[in-house]
Order: C-alpha cells, then structure tokens, then sequence
C-alpha cells in the first residue's frame, strides 16, 4: 500500500509499504476513505517531538470502512462498518478510561516503560506520534491496522460525507474539550490564541458553550477571517498590541477564560521573549516555545482558567508561576479524551448545529501529502487544513 512515511526532518515521503495485518484477536484492519494532516504533524515533520524513527507512517485523523475483522472485535465491529478512529488508542478496561480519561488508557502504549521514564507514568498509544506513544503506525496511508479495535472506534452512519465526520478523530473533540475546561459561563469573555484548525474548533465549542465573547490572536490573514466568520472577535498580534485590546474589549479586568490553541512552537518574533526562545531552542537548552502561556498567565483575569489543548512536549523556561499561583489561575490541559465527546458530537452535527468541514481549504490525493507538509507549515496558499484521499 501507499503511506507518508517520515524519513528525518521536513522528509516526509509517499512510500510503497507492506499491507498491515490482524496482530490481535481484538484488531481490525480498515480500508481509508479519509485522513488529515493535524498541526501536531507539524511537531514530527520539524522535529521537535523526540521518539520518531526513519520509516515511521505518519497520521492520527482517520476514518474509512472495516475490511477484516480480530475474533475479539467481531461483537463489536463487523465488515463494512464505516468508522472514524480517534487518535488515541484506548482498551476501555482499564482504571482511566472507566473513568472517561481516555489519553491516559493505562494499557495501550506498548512502549509504556519509555513514556513512564520521560512523563512518571505511562499515557495513551496513539497513531502515527512517535515512540513515546507506542510507534504504531498511523492513518496517512491506504490502509490502518487499529489495536484494540472494539473499543478504539466511533461507528458514524451513511449518508453523512467523510468531511463532516472526519475531524471526530481529534480536532474537534480537541476544539470542544479546551472549551469545556474552560466552565464557560453566560458573562465570560473567552480568549483563544491560535487560529488554525484546533482553535477554529474552539472558538466554535466556545459559542455553543454560550460565552459572551469569543476574542482569537493570530496573525494569519485566512485564519483571521475564518474566525470572524464563526463570530469571534480578531486580534492580529503583527498588528496590535494584545494586551492593550484584550484590556479594552474586557473594560481592563482580562478575560475569564484562556486557550492555548498553539503549542510548543509559538510563533511571535518580535518580543524579547519569543527570541529568547529561539536562542535557547536551537542551542538545546529548551525544547518548547511557551511565548503563549507567558501572556495568558499575564492577562488573564484573577481567578480565572488557562486551557492547554496545544501539544507540549518537554521543558519549559521563564514560565511566571508567580502570576499564575498568586492571581488564582486554575490550569487544565490534556491530550483530548475523544470518546468522551463524540457521542454528542456527532448528535450535534446531525442536528445541522456545526459542520467541522468549514476548516478545509485543501483536498489533495496521498501522492501529493509531502508537499502539502510544507504548504500547510508555511501557511502558503491560504491553507488552513489538509484533507487527504488514498
């Protein structure tokens, strides 16, 4: 079969591979109709998340149709069901996912002991993200080998097109689930930074959530846009000063409520911090740009919720934990519990309330994924999200 395979940094490549088989009595093989490129991909295709190795497939937004079926996953699974296939790989047994807390599944990263040693304890397997999550292989590829199938799925219907379904495998739920840590109330003001398709999710989940106003930093032209189309106010930080305007839309008190849609390569420039950052990145004295966190610790109001979506993968400097401990800031992060969402998700875009497939702006076949990795890292071309088609 065909598959992006990451060879070492920004060489991804579209490779002949072997086709995956049934490992496990609890396996299913699915046949891909869709998948994506997630900013998180972003992370491999730089570099900056250590555990991947050369041949690895790439991919953790998926969906397609069953094809073969582990005797373990027949009561659950059969032939021809259509499904999406969260990013995280979960066993539905074990003490954390009982408890709905899915990316901390205690059972399905089959290099556990290596995760333990890096983070104290093991988190979730997931697809297609570095050995620290597993190794397994991910869904930017004809065809996914999905380890503890039964429980590891979310069966969507027919007649619903893959575009809307599609980003139930993460950004969605992710979107949602950054909002939903938030306790949002009918008086807050929600500040997201991060334009791209995870915030795009959260400024939507925020609205629905019912904030009183919804407020996104970027600087992205496209991504602006998008946002103001989905009724959040827009700060272009090349622009403007960020804490001026947030001080002005919330009459000087700050938002209620914080998101971090960004992650560990934030990608401010002008302040002396985001250099800061730089310097010590590229010398290895820092593996993750926290430019982000900096302000939402600064402007957001006492009391308030700092929500971290955004992917983190090591250590962190100058974090001022003084402003964060002295004003009261709660902090809720987390790689996102999928299955914990999507049941009403998926209700609400059979509803017609949302339909996730706004954030598209490019539909490419798998041959072209390796030059889409560098379009959609330069933001070239108005790209926002990548659908790819095996």
């Amino acid at each position: 079969m065909k598959a992006l395979v990451w060879h070492g940094t920004t060489d991804i490549r579209c490779d002949s591979v072997p086709d995956p088989q049934i490992e496990h009595p609890r396996d299913a093989i699915i046949k891909v109709t869709s998948c994506a490129i997630c900013g998180s991909d972003l992370h491999l295709y730089d570099h900056f998340m250590p555990g991947m190795k050369s041949g690895d497939i790439m991919g953790h937004e998926t969906m397609g149709e069953v094809v073969e079926v582990g005797a373990e996953s027949r009561g659950k699974l059969k032939v021809g069901d259509r499904v999406v296939i969260p990013f995280t790989i979960i066993c539905g047994e074990c003490d954390q996912c009982k408890r709905g807390n899915f990316s901390v599944c205690e059972r399905t990263n089959r290099n556990g002991h290596i995760a333990a040693k890096a983070f104290g304890h093991t988190t979730a397997g997931l697809f297609g993200y570095t050995h620290l999550t597993g190794g397994y292989p991910g869904g930017q590829a004809e065809y996914l080998r999905v380890p503890f199938a039964d429980a590891t799925h979310i069966k969507v219907p027919d007649g619903v097109p893959d575009e809307k379904l599609l980003f139930l495998s993460d950004i969605f739920p992710t979107g949602w689930q950054a909002a939903v840590q938030c306790d949002i109330q009918p008086t807050d003001t929600v500040a997201i930074w991060g334009a791209g398709p995870v915030g795009q999710m959260a400024i939507r989940s925020a609205i629905l959530l019912g904030a009183k106003q919804v407020v996104v930093i970027d600087r992205v032209p496209e991504r602006l846009a998008m946002a103001e189309a989905g009724g959040a106010i827009a700060i272009n930080f090349d622009e403007e000063s960020v804490i001026e305007r947030l001080n002005e839309l919330t009459k000087g008190k700050g938002p209620e409520k914080c998101i971090d849609a960004v992650g560990m390569e934030a990608h401010a420039t002008a302040t002396i911090d985001s250099m800061y950052d730089r310097v010590k990145q590229a010398t290895m004295m820092e593996t993750d740009r926290p430019h982000v966190l900096r302000e939402m610790a600064y402007v957001c109001r006492p009391a308030g919720t700092l929500s971290v979506p955004g992917v983190y993968g090591g250590l962190l400097d100058k974090i001022p934990f003084g402003a964060i401990m002295n004003k009261g800031l709660t902090i809720r992060t987390g790689q996102t519990h999928v299955n914990r969402w999507t049941d009403d998700l998926l209700r609400r875009i059979e509803e017609g309330q949302i339909d996730p497939s706004f954030v598209i702006t490019h539909t490419v076949s798998l041959d072209e994924g390796p030059d889409m990795y560098k379009v959609f890292r330069d933001k070239q071309d108005g790209c926002i999200k990548v659908v790819l088609k095996p």
